[in-house]
C-alpha cells in the first residue's frame, strides 16, 4: 500500500477550517464571567467616556486669561471633588479640583498642585503660566457615543471587560462554548494513580495526553466531557463515538491515526460517518485525521459532529493541537483572529540538521532574549515542552545557525 503524499500545513489548515463553520449559538453572560469568551455581537456605546471634560490631576482649574505671568494670585471660590460638579468660574477665580472631577464652565486649564502654592483656603499662587487644555481629559476622548468599541468575533480579555463595564454593560452576548468529548483508546494506557510506577506491567504507559489535552481544551473555552479510556474493541469504540456524537460538537482523540496502523478508531469513525487521513509535512506531528460522525435524526442542531484524531506521541499531539485544533475551535466560536502572533528573535546556538519537513523546534529565551534550543527534539520527549517557552517555526530544508533571525511562537500567545 503506497503512503499518501505529505500535505503542507499551509494546505491542510485551510482545508480543515473549511469544515469549521461557526456554531451560531450564543448566550448572554455576566461581564464578570466573559473572560476568554468570543463576542457574538458588536458592542456599541450609548454614552461618551468620559461623559464630561474632567481633570486628570489634583490641582486648580483656572482660566488661562487670568494667568498671564508666573506667581499670579487667584481667589479660590469652590472645591470640586470627583463625583461633584462646580459652577462657572468668574474673572480672577480658581477652583480647587481633584482627579476625575468635571471641569467647571469657564475653566480652560488645570494647574497641578505641585505648580501652585496655597496661601490660605481662599487664595492660591500660580507659579507657572498654563497652556490651554493642559491636564484636561476631554469628553469622549476614550469612547464617543455611537462608537463600536468591541467587535463581533473578538476574544475577550480583561481590558475588554473593563471597557464594556465603562460603558455600562453588565452582560455580554458571547458564542457558546464548544462541547468537546475527549476519548482515549489503547489497552496499554494506564491512568496515574491506578497503578504505581513499580507495578506497571511491561508495555504499559501512563495516559499523559489525556491530561494536557483536557487542559488545552479548557483553555480554549470548551465544555469538556472526558470519556476516559475506551476498551480496545471495535464495538466499544463505535458505541462510545456514536454516543459522543449526539451531544458534542467535536470528538477529539489521540493515537491510532498513523497510516497502516491496526486500531479501532479508524473503522469505527468510517462506520459512523467519514474520515480523512493526512500525513502532514511537519515535525513533530505527521499523522492527523479529521472527519464527521452522523447524529441521530432527532438532533436538530446539526447533522453531524466533527472528529479530529491527533498523533499519539505527546509532543506531536501537543503541537498539532496548537497548530490545527486551536484555530478550528476558535473558528467554531466565530473568532476573527485565529493565528497566534509570532516574534522575530535571534538563535543563540546552531540548530539540528535540516529536515525535509517544516519543523517546530522547542526553544526558550535566554537572559539576552535569544533562543536556545532543547537538546532532544524527539516527539516523545514531553520535558522539551515544559522546558521551552515556545517553538521556532523552521522552514523545511533550513539549517539554523547561531545569530540567525527565526520565527518564534511563544506558548503564552498560543495559550492565552
Amino acid at each position: 500500500m503506497s503512503r499518501p503524499p505529505l500535505l503542507s500545513l499551509d494546505e491542510a489548515l485551510p482545508q480543515l477550517l473549511a469544515h469549521a463553520r461557526a456554531l451560531g449559538r450564543h448566550e448572554r453572560v455576566s461581564t464578570f464571567e466573559a473572560d476568554g469568551r468570543v463576542l457574538a455581537q458588536d458592542v456599541v456605546s450609548a454614552l461618551q467616556v468620559p461623559p464630561l471634560d474632567n481633570s486628570s490631576m489634583d490641582g486648580y482649574a483656572v482660566r488661562c486669561a487670568d494667568v498671564q505671568q508666573p506667581d499670579t494670585v487667584l481667589r479660590v471660590t469652590q472645591r470640586i471633588p470627583a463625583g461633584a460638579t462646580g459652577h462657572a468660574l468668574g474673572a480672577g477665580e480658581a477652583a480647587r479640583i481633584f482627579t476625575g472631577a468635571p471641569i467647571p464652565p469657564g475653566a480652560d486649564a488645570v494647574l497641578m498642585q505641585e505648580d501652585c502654592e496655597a496661601l490660605d483656603e481662599a487664595q492660591v499662587r500660580c507659579r507657572i503660566v498654563p497652556e490651554a487644555g493642559q491636564w484636561i481629559r476631554r469628553s469622549g476622548e476614550d469612547v464617543m457615543r455611537g462608537a463600536t468599541v468591541l467587535h463581533r468575533g473578538e476574544r475577550l480579555g480583561p481590558a475588554a471587560l473593563g471597557l464594556a463595564a465603562s460603558i455600562g454593560l453588565s452582560h455580554l452576548d458571547v458564542a457558546v462554548r464548544p462541547r468537546v468529548a475527549l476519548l482515549s483508546t489503547g489497552d496499554e494506557l494506564v491512568m496515574p494513580g491506578d497503578v504505581p510506577p513499580e507495578a506497571m506491567p511491561p508495555g504499559a504507559i501512563y495516559n499523559s495526553n489525556r491530561f494536557f489535552l483536557r487542559a488545552l481544551l479548557q483553555r480554549m473555552g470548551c465544555v469538556v466531557t472526558d470519556l476516559g479510556i475506551v476498551p480496545d474493541q471495535f464495538d466499544a469504540t463505535r458505541h462510545a463515538l456514536h454516543q459522543a456524537a449526539q451531544e458534542h460538537d467535536l470528538i477529539l482523540t489521540s493515537g491510532g491515526v498513523s497510516v497502516g496502523e491496526e486500531d479501532h478508531i479508524k473503522p469505527a469513525v468510517q462506520a459512523l460517518g467519514q474520515l480523512h487521513l493526512w500525513s502532514l509535512a511537519i515535525k513533530p506531528g505527521k499523522p492527523f485525521a479529521f472527519g464527521a460522525l452522523r447524529r441521530e435524526p432527532e438532533q436538530a442542531d446539526s447533522s453531524s459532529a466533527h472528529f479530529i484524531g491527533l498523533p499519539g506521541n505527546p509532543v506531536s499531539s501537543f503541537v498539532t493541537f496548537l497548530l490545527l485544533v486551536r484555530p478550528f475551535l476558535l473558528s467554531l466560536q466565530g473568532a476573527r483572529q485565529l493565528e497566534a502572533p509570532r516574534w522575530r528573535l535571534r538563535a543563540a546556538t546552531d540548530g539540528p540538521r535540516a529536515d525535509r519537513r517544516r519543523e517546530f523546534l522547542r526553544a526558550r529565551r535566554n537572559s539576552v532574549g535569544e533562543l536556545e534550543l532543547f537538546s532532544n527534539q524527539s516527539s516523545g520527549v514531553l520535558t522539551s515542552a515544559v522546558w521551552a517557552d515556545g517553538v521556532i517555526d523552521n522552514p523545511a530544508g533550513t539549517v539554523i545557525r547561531q545569530g540567525d533571525w527565526v520565527d518564534f511562537i511563544p506558548w503564552s500567545e498560543w495559550l492565552a
